[in-house]
C-alpha cells in the first residue's frame, strides 16, 4: 500500500499527516520547529524526520511504503535551502517523490478560492494574496531581524520592551511580573536569554501576553492591539495592490497568534474590514498538513507541481 506524508512546518512546531493513496488519514504527529531560516537545515530536517517517524510508528507503516512527500515549510523559499532539505528527506525515503514549498504558497492554494488572501501569524508573519487574474501580491515574511509584524516574536518583543520600561521607571508592571515568573529569572537574566536565543524566548512570551490580556491587563491588551494594527497593515497593502477593496474574497487566517485573545483577533478583523468591505474572514477549510498530504496523493498519479 502506497502512503504519503504531508507536513506543515514553522518556527515553533511541525505537524505531519500520514495518508494512504485512498486519502484515508492513518496518523497525525507533531515535532519541533522546521523552519530552516530560523533553526538551520540540520535542525529542520531533524524535526521533519521525527514527525515522520512518529506517524509511521503509530500506524505500523514501513518507510519504504512512503511514495510521496509534500511539505508546506516556512523558510524554504531559498532554492539552495529547499534542495538541501529535500535531498535529506529523499535519502531517508528513497522511494518517495519529495516536494517542498513555502507554507505561504501552500496555504494560499489551500484556501481553494480565487481571489483569496492568506495571512500567517505564528512565530513569524506574512501575507500573500491572489486576484482573479492570477496576479500575486505579498507583504511581510522578512524574518525577525527585518520585521515580522503581528507575529508571536513581535508581540513578545513589544511586551518585554514595555515591561522593561516600567521596571526602569520604578512602576508596577503585572505583565512584567508574569513574564519573569514564567521564565524564573530577573530582567538581567531574561535579557541574556533573549540575546542568546531571541526566537526561542520571545515567541514564548506571546501566550503569557494573551493570557494576561484576557484577564484584564491593560498593558497586555495594548500590546496585542498594536500588533493587530501592524499585521492588518500588511493585509491592507496586499488588498490594495490586488484591487480587492470592493470585491468579495476570502481571507484565511492561520498560525498560533490567532484565536488566543479577542484583544488581537477583534481589532485585526475590524481594521481589515475597514479597507475590504466584502471580505469573508475565517480559517483554512482544512488543516495545512492534511492539505499537503492530499496534494502528495495527487502527486502519485500526475507530475508534481508546486502549489505556488
Amino acid at each position: 500500500m502506497r502512503c504519503v506524508l504531508g507536513f506543515d512546518g514553522g518556527g515553533t512546531k511541525t505537524d505531519c499527516v500520514l495518508m494512504d493513496e485512498s486519502r484515508q488519514i492513518l496518523a497525525h504527529s507533531r515535532s519541533g520547529p522546521s523552519n530552516p531560516a530560523r533553526v538551520g537545515v540540520e535542525a529542520a530536517f531533524a524535526s521533519l524526520l521525527e514527525a515522520a517517524e512518529k506517524a509511521l510508528a503509530a500506524s505500523g507503516i514501513p518507510a519504504a511504503e512512503v511514495a510521496a512527500i509534500y511539505g508546506a515549510i516556512a523558510g524554504v523559499g531559498n532554492p539552495q535551502v529547499n534542495s538541501d532539505l529535500g535531498g535529506k528527506l529523499k535519502l531517508k525515503f528513497p522511494n518517495a517523490t519529495v516536494l517542498l514549498d513555502t507554507d505561504l504558497n501552500v496555504a494560499l492554494a489551500a484556501t481553494q478560492e480565487v481571489p483569496s488572501v492568506l495571512v500567517i501569524a505564528g512565530t513569524g508573519s506574512a501575507v500573500l494574496g491572489r486576484d482573479s487574474l492570477d496576479h500575486l501580491a505579498r507583504e511581510g515574511g522578512l524574518g525577525p531581524i527585518l520585521g515580522d509584524p503581528g507575529s508571536a516574536y513581535d508581540v513578545g518583543r513589544k511586551a518585554v520592551v514595555i515591561s522593561l520600561r516600567h521596571s526602569r521607571h520604578g512602576e508596577n508592571s503585572p505583565l512584567g511580573k508574569e513574564i519573569l515568573g514564567a521564565f524564573h529569572c530577573d530582567w538581567t537574566e531574561l535579557q541574556s536569554q533573549i540575546f542568546a536565543n531571541a526566537d526561542g524566548v520571545l515567541s514564548r512570551v506571546f501566550p503569557i501576553v494573551a493570557k494576561a490580556a484576557n484577564e484584564g491587563d491593560n498593558s497586555a491588551q495594548a500590546v496585542l492591539h498594536s500588533a493587530a494594527e501592524d499585521l492588518s497593515e500588511l493585509v491592507v497593502r496586499v488588498v490594495e495592490t490586488l484591487g480587492l477593496q470592493k470585491q468579495s474574497f476570502f481571507l484565511a487566517k492561520i498560525g498560533g497568534v490567532f484565536s488566543r485573545s479577542p484583544f488581537f483577533d477583534e481589532p485585526f478583523d475590524a481594521l481589515v474590514r475597514q479597507s475590504a468591505s466584502n471580505v469573508r474572514i475565517g480559517p483554512l477549510p482544512q488543516p495545512l498538513a492534511e492539505f499537503a498530504a492530499r496534494t502528495a496523493v495527487e502527486c502519485l498519479n500526475r507530475p508534481a507541481k508546486s502549489a505556488g
